[in-house]
This record gives structure tokens, sequence and C-alpha cells, in this order.
């Protein structure tokens, strides 16, 4: 079948790094540090207008547009995250994260709640309005293949 390679041959995609666009890249940098958590892993410009966040297994990329590319009142009504990071234990490490996040006076889109579909999580917001989702499995085994 064209375009089909045996399972075996297949290059693994070891990590992805979503692209926020922000509209200042200083104050998205300060947000993720003193919010969630994260470290600066460079920035780029003068001024900057290019940026990368992480934090432990997560990078995140963040791009300056002077407007949003996005409707605010879509993304809200909607609920359009832009970008779903995964705790790898259990429900407990979640919980402790949404306390950290909390104790920094993160904005919360969503509290943690249970899913149906077998996570617990939640959704903060950025200052540009971007919907950022943590989530855990409700069991260890539900995040390994």
């Amino acid at each position: 079948m064209a375009g089909h390679q045996d399972q075996a041959a297949k290059t693994f995609i070891a990590s992805a790094e979503p692209q926020l666009f922000v509209a200042d890249i200083k104050t998205s940098c300060d947000f993720f540090v003193e919010k969630l958590g994260f470290a600066v892993a460079f920035t780029y410009g003068t001024p900057p207008f290019y940026a990368q966040v992480k934090r432990d297994g997560a990078a995140v990329n963040l791009r300056h547009v002077d407007e949003p590319v996005i409707d605010v009142a879509l993304r809200q009504r909607e609920q359009l995250l832009s970008v779903s990071f995964t705790v790898a234990a259990a429900a407990a490490d979640i919980e402790a994260l949404c306390a950290e996040f909390q104790s920094n006076s993160a904005t919360f889109f969503q509290p943690l709640k249970t899913q149906p579909w077998g996570t617990r999580d939640f959704i903060v917001q950025d200052p540009d309005g971007n919907l950022l989702l943590f989530a855990a499995p409700l069991s260890a085994t539900a995040s390994t293949p």
C-alpha cells in the first residue's frame, strides 16, 4: 500500500514542542517560570520574538504575534486547548501539581476534576488566554501503551 511503512521500520518520534502565540515574550516567559515552574531554555531576537520554556520532559515554544490568531470568544466558548501536558504517574501527582499552581496564583479555567475517559485534569489560562491542560491517568498503567 502506498505511503505505508512496516511498523518496525518507522522512525520513533521522541517528543513534540507545541507553539503558543503570545503578545509579549517576556510576560509569557515570566508566567511559565513564576506560575508553572518552567525554566526558560532560550529567547531569540532583539526584542525577543521567540522563546522556549521547559519543565521535565515538556517543552513549549512561544512565538510573538501582534494580534490574536484565534477568536478569543470562540476559544473560551469551545474550550479550545492550546497545549496538553501529561503527568506520567497516577492521580496523586496531578493533585500535587494543581496545588503547586494554586499556591503560585495561576489562573484556572477549569478546576481539577475526574473525567469519564479515565483522567484527572485541570486547565490553566495563560496571560494571552491560551488554555493549557494538565492531565494524569486515573491508573498508572493507563498512560503506557
